[in-house]
């Protein structure tokens, strides 16, 4: 019997092109003067630190920049640079620059899974910060009081089985009464070794033929 839902954002709550036609050019766009402007917050101190690390070496503020543009434009899903981004988003929300985009589908069930009384979480590559300002700033209005819990990548890659296993953890509960929602077919293989329950969310195109998971076009379709 599945008591908590684990859900992906990209592709899956949220359509692939208001992530890489809006956010991510956005977070682009500002994230040099960003970094110019709260390089000694300590927070951002902190990640401009993390960049480095993660780097391999000692950089200053431009090549930091030059750094952080690189893995935007590569599509590199490194820890410190989703948290800068979730802080820049977080302008833009707040500016109202944009609404973080929530399929209607998802909205709806997800509203009417919490009300039968599923526990619901998101684990996605973006920032808990970042997750949380989308579901904060959304055409519905606020549904981050639907979530009991956010995962990032501090946790572990979404396609490692520990990352998973981890997650069961902190939840406490069993993995098989975890359901698993992702668009990415290698996300759902590592959650379905780690015991979860999976379904694959395939909106657009053909189904995918090489796949074990179910498929389906919409959380409508999904049978809890």
């Amino acid at each position: 019997m599945i008591k908590a839902i684990v859900t992906d954002i990209e592709g899956t709550t949220s359509s692939l092109s208001f992530v890489k036609e809006v956010l991510f050019p956005y977070a682009r766009a500002h994230i040099a003067d960003f970094v110019r402007s709260h390089a000694e917050e300590t927070a951002i101190k902190a990640l401009l630190e993390d960049v480095c690390q993660v780097a391999g070496k000692q950089l200053d503020t431009e090549q930091i920049i030059t750094q952080l543009i690189d893995w935007i434009d590569s599509d590199k899903k490194v820890t410190p640079l989703k948290s800068l981004q979730g802080f820049i988003w977080e302008a833009g929300y707040q500016q109202g620059d944009f609404n973080g985009h929530i399929y209607r589908d998802a909205t709806d069930n997800l509203q009417k899974w919490h009300a039968q009384g599923l526990a619901l979480y998101v684990y996605s590559s973006g920032s808990v910060h970042a997750q949380k300002l989308l579901f904060a700033h959304t055409e519905q209005g606020d549904l981050t009081p639907l979530f009991s819990g956010y995962f990032d990548t501090h946790i572990g890659g979404k396609q490692q089985v520990e990352s998973y296993q981890c997650i069961a953890e902190t939840i406490g509960l069993p993995a098989e009464q975890l359901l698993f929602l992702s668009d990415i077919k290698e996300e759902l293989d590592a959650a379905k070794a780690a015991g979860f329950a999976t379904v694959q969310l395939t909106r657009d195109g053909e189904f995918d033929t090489q796949t074990i998971h179910p498929q389906v076009r919409s959380f409508a379709d999904i049978s809890v």
